[in-house]
């Protein structure tokens, strides 16, 4: 580790005047400045290689029963640090990371007789900022009350913004493309299909990323969310600009409750002038803190296939036809017969994976209580989390893995049930231990119980990070669904592997809009995956659905599902089809065979927001690299340089790319298959069909 410290002269703020100060990221390209006014209110702005990014934004807090922290200041500037180092990521889109930054902490305190308390630490690197509060224990600022939390984001030019609405619930919404004056969050709410959906004003969600004229790339979102509430951006479209708004709770008047000492997480800009180096930025996990976990070597990085898309598609169920009787769950001999997690199903899997270099199977439906998981009010003490279906021999199933060397992926979806996971959780994670399964894919799928808290407000913010600090004492890893952001804690506690949180691969079986646009992983790449891994469930290749959904599809090709290997990253990803579909294209299957899922390091050679990107990825252990590359509903052309490729190697590159012919909707299925030997002195033509894409992998030879 290095690190080098930097003295300036120390600011002292006069309440009579209007004083500033400014810190730079280490290149200098970004300026922080930051002034008190003179009615002791403090303010900030940012430039960018000379232009104004954020103008004038204040900051501040409104109190339940105390008077609002917003002005009445004075300030002093304490000595800034900077910081040099590089860590390891235990498993990641790369090895070892640098943390490279400057940092300066502002003490504000009040003039008047309470003379309360609050800093704002400021940390600056060369790809963006970050700042939080931190309230310092104090005598007369004791128990916190927050009613709302007074970051401004005051913008200096009419962006175009990809966005989703604010909602306090889901994610699990298409993006907007608009200038940030035209976004209507609002609109929204007539057209959500997920009972949970909850949007309160003109607000988005972040990642929130904007383009500028000049090509200017801003993306806002948080880090270190841990005991506090979600933040989404309320947009003022007149004046351009974005004020925090926390998640609430119908059960309180405030949004969030702390004891002093405490901080809030890390407001973030992320600032380039490209938009690969969004992707390429490491802003978020930088600004958490170090793996508190140890070793966590018993989680291993996979694909997966698993009993979950045949229930999407209609094919078999995740019930199996038991009835409640005096609240447990009977075999009343009603058995539908279309049940998926049986013994029988799962071992075709299991057999499948081992067959394809695929170490995981997840299995949803095995255990009771998905006869009234959804719709019903009471849903607490309906999951049993331990107790499987009499289909499904949990002795046999992972007795049958551990011989193939596949290891069962357990699930647990709590029906938003907070309370009743909350009991069961160490038994539900002893079993996974007993076992040997160190990964759990979790559900919070309906309204939070108990009724009134949101899957984003404070509440569900603590019970996800708890559920998985307490997973990491049974050596399992959490990989959420319906969750709440991602906000870089995997370096803090590298257990929480990957999430869902955006509208996810299942939205192409069963929504009534269409499904996901050609459009949508374009934008995804630069806007949720900057938060983190994502669960996107890759890997369809019966495209069309006519078997079973004629009305659905997946809108993309055949290409395109197999360069999400690579783009998308996620420690764990799944081959999601059924496995017949895999059987009959064993040509295409072979990319899923042999591409990696831990990386040693991370190129993002081009890209657009919302148009296309092109990803390579070298895989730690074998310094094969693998490349990915996807389109919207356009085609493009153009001409890649291999450089990326290690010197003085030869690789042998199969690539798999859409034929002359493939279009999205009217032919996905057309793929080619060829093999060149390369070097990193060599070029590659990409072609890419509308709603396509390339992968291809680069075996060293």
């Amino acid at each position: 580790m290095r690190i080098f410290v930097v003295i300036l002269s120390v600011f002292l703020f006069m309440s009579c005047e209007v004083a500033s100060s400014k810190i730079t990221s280490p290149d200098e390209n970004i300026e922080v400045n930051f002034f008190l006014s003179q009615e002791g209110e403090f303010y900030y702005t940012i430039n960018y290689k000379t232009k104004a990014i954020i103008d004038t934004s204040f900051v501040g807090f409104d109190l339940k029963d105390a008077p609002a922290l917003r002005k009445g200041f004075i300030a002093r500037v304490k000595k800034p640090v900077e910081v040099d180092e590089r860590w390891e990521m235990p498993w990641g889109e790369q090895q070892s990371v640098r943390n490279y930054y400057k940092e300066v902490r502002v003490e504000l305190e009040e003039r008047d007789d309470l003379k309360r308390k609050m800093n704002l630490v400021f940390r600056v690197y060369n790809d963006g900022v970050g700042f939080r509060y931190e309230f310092p224990e104090q005598q007369n600022l004791k128990e916190v009350y927050i009613k709302e939390e007074h970051t401004e984001f005051n913008l200096t030019e009419d962006y175009k913004t990809f966005w989703i609405p604010g909602d306090w619930d889901i994610y699990e919404h298409l993006y907007s493309t608009t200038k940030l004056s035209e976004i209507d969050a609002k609109s929204y709410i007539a057209h959500t299909n997920l009972a949970q959906t909850y949007i309160p004003d003109n607000a988005v969600n972040t990642p929130v990323t904007l383009v500028g004229k000049d090509g200017t790339h801003l993306s806002f979102h948080e880090a270190a969310l841990i005991d506090y509430s979600g933040m989404t951006l309320k947009v003022d479209t007149e004046n351009l600009s974005f004020k925090s708004q926390l998640v609430g709770s119908r059960n309180t008047d405030y949004k969030v409750k702390r004891t002093t000492p405490f901080h809030t997480p890390w407001r973030t800009i992320q600032i380039t002038d490209n938009a690969p180096a969004l992707i390429e930025s490491k802003l978020i996990v930088n600004l958490n803190e170090p793996n508190k976990l140890g070793d966590v070597s018993w989680f291993k990085p996979m694909k997966y296939t698993g009993v979950w898309w045949e229930m999407h598609l209609g094919k078999s169920s995740w019930d199996y036809g038991m009835e409640l009787v005096d609240g447990k769950w009977k075999d009343t001999g009603k058995a539908h017969g279309k049940h998926g997690a049986t013994t029988e199903n799962v071992k075709r899997f299991i057999d499948f994976s081992a067959k394809n270099n695929i170490g995981g199977v997840l299995v949803e439906g095995w255990n009771t209580g998905w006869e009234r998981w959804i719709g019903f009010e009471d849903r607490e003490g309906v999951f049993d989390f331990v107790t499987s279906y009499p289909d499904y021999d949990l002795d046999e199933v992972t007795s049958y893995a551990k011989e193939k060397g596949v290891e069962i992926i357990m699930h647990h979806e709590t029906s938003a049930a907070t309370e009743t996971y909350e009991k069961q959780q160490d038994t539900a994670y002893a079993l996974m231990q007993k076992y040997g399964m160190h990964a759990v894919k979790s559900g919070y799928v309906g309204k939070i119980l108990p009724k009134g808290e949101y899957h984003h407000g404070q509440y569900m913010v603590n019970h996800y990070n708890n559920a998985a600090i307490k997973a990491a004492k049974y050596q399992v890893a959490v990989n959420a669904h319906e969750p709440i952001k991602a906000t870089g804690l995997r370096r803090t506690y590298p257990n929480i592997i990957s999430r869902e949180g955006l509208r996810g691969q299942e939205f192409n079986a069963w929504s009534g809009d269409g499904g996901n646009p050609p459009e949508h992983l374009p934008i995804v790449a630069f806007t949720r995956m900057l938060a983190g891994p994502i669960d996107f469930t890759p890997g369809i290749f019966n495209i069309k659905f006519d078997e079973y959904r004629k009305d659905n599809q997946v809108n993309t090709t055949l290409a395109q599902q197999l360069a999400l290997y690579v783009v998308i990253y996620s420690p764990v990803q799944m081959a999601a089809d059924l496995v017949e579909h895999y059987e009959a294209n064993p040509k295409a299957l072979q990319f899923i065979k042999d591409v990696g899922v831990d990386w040693s390091e991370t190129r993002v050679l081009n890209g657009a927001v919302g148009d296309y990107v092109t990803i390579a990825r070298k895989e730690k252990g074998t310094d094969n690299w693998f490349l990915g590359s996807i389109t919207d509903e356009n085609s493009r052309s153009f001409e890649l340089s291999l450089n990326f490729l290690d010197p003085n190697s030869t690789y042998e590159a199969i690539i798999y790319k859409d034929g002359t012919d493939a279009h999205w909707d009217k032919n996905p299925l057309s793929l080619a298959i060829e093999k060149v030997q390369v070097t990193k002195n060599d070029s590659m033509n990409i072609n890419l069909a509308q709603g396509g894409g390339v992968a291809v992998s680069f075996v060293k030879q």
